[in-house]
């Protein structure tokens, strides 16, 4: 009887496991046909107007539409790290939807950057997110910036796959190392191919997917008889604690602190501005921007009730068992085994595959954004400033493919994974909001205040320690206190310091004022004499005519109007458009035109036209 049983039980694995992986499998194609598709109808995109094919790989020839370009905003952060983490936190006990801020905090920092950033951006006609900084601060400052940009697209690549690995071992069976190579390997295939293009038209498929797999499934687990009324366990203790959750006066300010991460923090990423500079206008840009801010609620609110749907689970009734995925340390998980044990197959096989596909085309925006930093602002700017359009492109489809290895290798030997990604992600709100926010909006900063901004930064975060990484601090901040907690890894319980300050945030806020007050003491003492003209070594306030000035517009030596376009050899239509938006005085004039300056700047074609 006991073997009739587990055979029984074995024959029904089996035929969950063939037909959960079909399901995936499906979903895979539709998103590798989606991509390549994207690539062949917009192959020739930009050619008629003279665009190089480098900048349509970037930037899409900046002729994305609202409702492709919708999509594609939405999903710079609603992927499967998204929906999974906020299913998780409604889940977790100690958490609650109090504590899941990623559906606001992420929405008010598209609000904030269509309001503020979007349009001095895309009216300026950068093309990538670094092009200001080293417009205003130079080549060297910029591949500073580019090391926490880069890192945090490389971890959250690694972190997604990492999690698409995990979930696909639990639901299908699936040998870890083997999930994350295949879907490494699709979205590295099309993202090669199309570039931008494929990215954005994948993104549509996935948002719709993520939208109508869980959607169906929703009804499905709320009416499943082990699960309690979501109204009931909201405000009381059934099978744990209310899922609504609660903050403790002595946690206020840790929650400020990672709320207004999220909401600044997810301003300042090229796979952001990648959308922002691909849209067919400023005004576009702004509208996208805050169209992907109503995308991101939207598609929050299942993820809401799955995770809510777990805390009034009573387990015992189910086929996972007897014991919360809590206890089995799952939690993250919440949204795969809800779909999977509180769902009919085929809802559950339609739901798994949807989330799978997302997941794994999370992955090819990070991707492109790190291959497009690098290939223009390093590459380009920096080493090749007579490289040919042909070799750029070449440069990016070889760093897509090293990039997106370094994250798969990453996502299969690293265990820290989130503490990297969580780490790099604080380095990216410590140090580049700051500068964004004074490259665009404050007049008169220069290369030695973002150098102080810089180490400002990174000393102060760093050294508030990170407990996922094991990184003890080596300063305290006010109110820091010492509590026992199980390592993700080891298993072992060690004590962990807990930063109750928001130091996060201070960090942020030292690292702008330090820009600010170094930049200006800078000036101050090289221009009142106090400090010999000859040891302006990064030449930022006096050595108006350096070399380096010269790198920061075109990296030529030949008179004060140079524009862009002279690096290297650009169509026509290219050239007027490049020109305008890097001829810009405060990089090659004196302090005293900065009136002027503002002027133009408002108009970068008008701009070119006064210089001439």
């Amino acid at each position: 009887m006991t073997l009739e049983i587990l055979e029984r039980e074995t024959g029904a694995t089996m035929t969950f496991h063939v037909e959960g992986l079909v399901a995936i499998a499906v979903f895979y194609l539709l998103i590798l046909f989606v991509g390549i598709w994207a690539a062949w109808k917009n192959k020739h995109s930009g050619e008629a107007e003279g665009t190089d094919r480098s900048e349509t790989i970037m930037v899409g020839g900046r002729d994305i539409g609202l409702f492709v370009g919708g999509f594609t905003m939405t999903a710079t952060w609603v992927g499967g790290g998204y929906i999974n983490g906020t299913a998780e936190y409604v889940y977790l006990p100690d958490y609650g939807l109090a504590w899941a801020q990623a559906p606001f905090g992420y929405a008010l920092s598209l609000v904030v950057g269509g309001l503020f950033f979007a349009k001095p951006m895309r009216s300026r006609g950068y093309v990538t997110m670094l092009d200001p900084f080293q417009q205003k601060y130079g080549k060297r400052m910029g591949g500073l910036l580019f090391i926490p940009a880069l890192m945090g697209e490389i971890f959250w690549s690694a972190a997604i796959l990492s999690a698409l690995g995990a979930t696909l071992s639990v639901i299908v069976d699936m040998d870890i190392k083997v999930s994350v190579v295949i879907s490494a390997l699709i979205a590295i295939f099309y993202t090669l191919v199309g570039g931008l293009y494929s990215v954005a038209y994948t993104d549509v498929v996935q948002l719709f997917c993520i939208f109508i797999g869980l959607w169906i499934s929703v009804p499905f687990a709320l009416t499943n008889p082990a699960v309690s009324d979501i109204t009931v366990t909201a405000v009381r203790q059934v099978y744990q604690s209310p899922w609504r959750g609660s903050i403790q006066k002595s946690d206020t300010w840790v929650w400020i602190d990672n709320f207004c991460l999220l909401m600044l923090g997810g301003i300042p990423w090229q796979v952001y501005f990648q959308r922002v500079l691909s849209a067919s206008s400023a005004t576009y840009a702004q509208v996208l921007s805050f169209l992907a801010a109503f995308g991101c609620l939207v598609m929050a609110v299942p993820s809401v009730l799955i995770g809510a749907i777990g805390a009034s689970t009573d387990w015992n009734q189910t086929t996972y068992g007897a014991i919360p995925p809590k206890e089995k340390d799952q939690a993250d998980m919440i949204l795969p085994i809800v779909l999977q044990h509180l769902c009919p197959p085929f809802v559950s096989f339609f739901g798994l595959g949807a989330v799978s596909a997302a997941v794994m085309s999370s992955a090819d925006s990070s991707i492109l954004s790190a291959s497009s930093m690098f290939a223009r602002n390093i590459y380009q700017l920096a080493f090749r400033q007579s490289a040919s359009d042909r070799e750029i492109v070449w440069v990016m489809r070889i760093t897509i493919f090293v990039f997106g290895g370094l994250a798969t290798l990453m996502a299969l030997v690293t265990g820290t994974v989130y503490g990297l990604w969580y780490l790099s992600s604080d380095l990216v709100y410590v140090i580049i909001f700051p500068q964004l926010l004074s490259v665009l909006f404050v007049k008169g900063t220069n290369t030695y205040g973002s150098v102080a901004a810089y180490l400002c930064g990174m000393v102060l975060r760093i050294g508030g320690g990170e407990p996922y990484l094991r990184l003890p601090p080596f300063i305290y901040y006010p109110g820091w206190t010492t509590e026992q907690r199980i390592h993700h890894i080891t298993g072992e319980m060690e004590d962990v310091v807990i930063q109750k300050f928001p130091f996060k945030t201070v960090s942020m806020l030292a690292s702008f004022l330090g820009n600010v007050a170094f930049s200006y003491l800078a000036k101050y003492l090289f221009e009142s004499g106090r400090i010999s003209h000859k040891y302006d070594f990064l030449d930022a306030v006096v050595s108006r005519d350096s070399g380096e000035i010269m790198d920061r517009t075109t990296l030529v030596t030949r008179s004060n109007n140079i524009g862009l376009s002279e690096m290297a050899p650009v169509k026509p239509r290219l050239s007027v458009t490049l020109a305008a938006a890097f001829m810009r005085r405060d990089t090659l004039q004196a302090e005293t035109v900065e009136e002027e300056e503002e002027e133009e700047e408002s108009s970068p074609d008008s701009s070119h036209h006064d210089k001439k």
